[in-house]
């Protein structure tokens, strides 16, 4: 099974249901297959860095009060829990730090949200390595399609990229439980009828919810495929029909990217992964004045001004009055001044930067006045194709430094190494697993195709001295 057809009177969710049951691991092209591991050990990487922030230690404590014991395993804790509050807690631990993947075309996303989803859903069933490729390969494939049908983005009309991934989450957690195609369909419905999430989590002053709509919903669409599983019925026309997704969300929609060369070529290959963990309209800014600083060994009492040239969006959303006075990692994090004041400050952008006493950092604090952000029209015309920056350093003695940068590090252009994205896992473990196990997890991802039990790997993510 390579692709996908479509009746003239079904909905499009049938097609896109009778598809991810449809699909096997054979089904899937090699360099699709490594790109899954791949963003599979970038994940857990985050996850174990995500493990130890506290908006996850409060999910954490709120599930010890509300959530049943279960087949999936939680991250960090090792308890075993219902699928759908572990692929909360997981899918919260990859995000949370804001340093997982990242995809953006019509609209942002990041579709490893997504693998939680596989993972407990895949557990609960007793799938094995096999069966988390499919589930990740087939998350990224419907979010990344999903990004690109709407003319302009949502994100653009105020809505938040979470609302698409209520829709790609039921496809995944269906198949990997191995439901029939009218069951996924159902879910599909369940889970995008009743999820759709505001703009706001992301606009001007930033809290936890930032990180955490995401994995909410994709445990909307766990608990959709398990109500799904047991009978339950949600409307079939959800994207296409009356006050649908496509109506609600005008103007344009080009519903055939849904499905269309389904099997032909892989999403999951144009994705991206993030080398620092900040918004991802920060990375090629952040890469060129990384450049600039170092290679003219400026110190930061001898930057005047920093004039950065980009996207409305990037201006509008990175730079608007809040950003300049950081209080929060939230607000830091999609703070363009602020990751521009650090890569000045520290010579690097890395979660270091990010702890509360570092935010407040007087040297970093003194550049954030520093940062001019301009909306540049031109570079508007070449987005999403190329994220085109301009920066230009002005030194308190008159010199000028200028770097243009089209993409950063991370983009499928220029990406990350299987060494660098190691060396990501092992910077983001350390202090929550020893290397003995961190050997072991890489190993188990790289030949995941081999591994008999997804729960296998799930023990291994267990923080040490944890009971």
């Amino acid at each position: 099974m390579t692709t996908a057809t479509a009746t003239k009177t079904e909905k499009i969710t049938a097609t896109m249901a009778r598809w991810a049951a449809g699909l096997r691991y054979e089904d899937i092209a090699p360099d699709a297959v490594r790109e899954a591991k791949r963003f599979l050990l970038d994940s857990l990487g985050c996850a174990l860095g995500g493990y130890l922030q506290h908006d996850v230690k409060l999910v954490l404590a709120v599930l010890d009060e509300t959530a049943g014991f279960g087949p999936a395993t939680v991250i960090g804790t090792g308890k075993r829990l219902d699928a759908v509050s572990a692929s909360l807690a997981n899918a919260l631990m990859v995000r949370v730090m804001d340093y997982n993947d990242i995809y953006w075309k019509q609209d942002p996303s990041h579709p490893s949200d997504l693998i939680p989803a596989a993972l407990a859903c895949c557990e609960r069933h007793g799938g094995d390595g096999r069966e988390l490729i499919v589930g990740i390969a087939l998350g990224h494939e419907f979010e990344q399609r999903l990004c690109e049908a709407a003319f302009p983005g949502i994100r653009e009309r105020g809505w938040h990229h979470a609302t698409l991934t209520a829709f790609a989450a039921p496809l995944v957690a269906g198949r990997c439980l191995h439901l029939a195609p009218e069951q996924i369909q159902h879910a599909v419905g369940i889970s995008g009828s009743r999820h759709c999430t505001l703009g706001a989590v992301t606009a001007g002053k930033l809290t936890m919810m930032k990180n955490t709509v995401d994995p909410l919903a994709t445990q909307s669409g766990v608990l959709a495929a398990l109500l799904a599983e047991r009978g339950y019925t949600g409307p079939e026309h959800v994207i296409d029909g009356k006050e649908g997704l496509a109506h609600c969300f005008g103007p344009e929609w080009k519903l055939g990217v849904l499905t269309e060369g389904l099997g032909e070529r892989w999403r999951i290959t144009g994705c991206g992964m993030k080398a620092f963990p900040t918004e991802a309209l920060t990375h090629a800014p952040i890469s060129a004045v990384l450049e600039i600083v170092k290679s003219h060994d400026l110190k930061p009492e001898q930057v005047a001004e920093v004039h950065i040239r980009s996207l409305h969006r990037a201006a509008d959303i990175l730079a608007d009055p809040t950003k300049y006075d950081p209080r929060s990692k939230e607000t830091a994090d999609h703070s363009l001044p602020y990751v521009i004041a650090a890569a000045i400050a520290d010579r690097a952008v890395t979660p270091a930067q990010f702890t509360p006493a570092k935010i407040m950092d007087p040297v970093i604090r003194e550049q954030l006045h520093k940062v001019k952000v301009v909306a540049d029209p031109e570079i508007e015309k070449l987005f999403p194709a190329l994220q085109r920056v301009v920066v230009a350093i002005t030194t308190s003695d008159g010199r000028r430094f200028e770097k243009q940068l089209d993409y950063p590090k991370g983009d499928p252009r220029n990406p990350l190494s299987d060494e660098e994205i190691e060396e990501k896992f092992a910077a983001l473990a350390e202090g929550v697993i020893g290397p003995e196990r961190q050997r072991r997890i890489r190993d188990a991802v790289w030949n995941l195709e081999k591994l008999g039990s997804v729960t296998e790997l799930m023990t291994l993510m267990k923080a040490d001295g944890t009971r």
